[in-house]
């Protein structure tokens, strides 16, 4: 007779297997959360593949949710199983995206899928969240992150990625994440910001955010200077006071708050030099209970003699915990400036070293 002890170790084997094999067959029977990114998902999810010492496995959505996971914004677990027509070959287009070193043209992705590219279009998007596009330029963003711990430099990192320079990059990057530069120039003219407010045990927390996504995170004593910070800072901009669609990515971060782990995955709608965003992408690969130096992160951009201009640009960032600058110290392991005060950082730290 069979160990009754070892079967789940077995059955979470062949768990792990159809995972690596990416297999949308078994649809909701069983569901794996990431503890690095704190999101759960299908076993066909076409996201990059986790360490297998990552892998959390669920039977269903609300045992993943209970246990602090969040659910996929790509194979949407919470909702109910997706098989529609055309969900393999979508599936089969992400796999295609991913494996190609410089994005496939749209009429060869809808041709592998035996569709036309407008209807392609339109199913890639409903099934996937996002265009193909979109989903090109943020699998060879990943890329570039998982390649920066290898890398000497951001650049080599880009160019292993596949992108032919780092000013195409940015440019990528400006076009999925954020509002051109001239509208934050002109105090987001013409742009819709919501945004809403919550206390939590920084003081008050606010979120704002565009179309594009989240362009500010931020703390204070009192609701009053928060929303005071965000109109001087977009003067012109529609304000949209309490926005309701936010709420999902209010409790989000309330949840990162008193749980830091992973990564707060949001998308993001941020405007700076080409430095300062570099310095940006470094600060997101720093993970939640670790710190670094200016002078690492310097080193880390092949520019060892930039810490003062990293630690301009940890000050110049209005994302707080998106983008994690609170992570970031002294060459002498003080914790130095922080935009919205030292004992709101060294709180921070504190509670994501527990």
């Amino acid at each position: 007779m069979d160990d009754p002890t070892q079967k789940p170790d077995r059955r979470e084997q062949a768990r792990w297997e159809a995972v690596v094999e990416r297999n949308p067959q078994l649809g909701d029977s069983y569901l794996y959360g990431v503890v690095t990114t704190g999101v759960y998902c299908r076993p066909g999810c076409p996201s990059r593949l986790p360490n297998r010492e990552n892998i959390r496995f669920f039977d269903t959505a609300q045992e993943a949710e209970e246990a602090g996971y969040r659910p996929c914004k790509r194979c949407r677990p919470s909702q109910p199983n997706n098989q529609a027509p055309h969900y393999q070959a979508i599936i089969a287009a992400c796999q295609i995206i991913e494996d190609s070193v410089e994005p496939p043209p749209l009429a060869d992705l809808a041709a592998a899928a035996g569709l036309s590219p407008s209807h392609f279009h339109r199913v890639f998007k409903r099934i996937v969240g996002v265009t193909p596009k979109q989903y090109a330029i943020q699998t060879r963003v990943n890329r570039v992150r998982a390649s920066l711990p290898e890398s000497s430099t951001v650049t080599e990192a880009l160019y292993e990625a596949g992108f032919p320079s780092s000013s195409r990059f940015y440019e990528n990057a400006a076009e999925t994440l954020g509002m051109k530069p001239a509208q934050y120039q002109n105090g987001g003219h013409g742009v819709r910001i919501g945004f809403a407010l919550a206390p939590c045990y920084l003081g008050w927390l606010l979120v704002a955010a565009t179309t594009q996504g989240v362009c500010a995170i931020e703390f204070a004593d009192t609701p009053n200077i928060l929303t005071d910070r965000l109109r001087t800072r977009f003067p012109h901009a529609d304000m949209i006071e309490n926005d309701p669609d936010l709420s999902t990515w209010l409790a989000q971060i309330l949840a990162f708050l008193d749980a830091p782990r992973g990564s707060l995955d949001l998308p993001l709608d941020i405007q700076g030099t080409a430095f300062q965003r570099r310095v940006w992408m470094a600060l997101r690969e720093i993970p939640a209970g670790s710190k670094a130096t200016y002078g690492q992160i310097a080193a880390q951009l092949g520019k060892p003699q930039a810490a003062r201009v990293v630690a301009q640009a940890c000050a110049a960032n209005h994302i707080a915990l998106a983008i994690p600058c609170h992570r970031v110290v002294r060459s002498d392991g003080t914790v130095g400036g922080y935009r919205w005060g030292k004992e709101r950082k060294r709180q921070l730290l504190d509670r994501e070293a527990q």
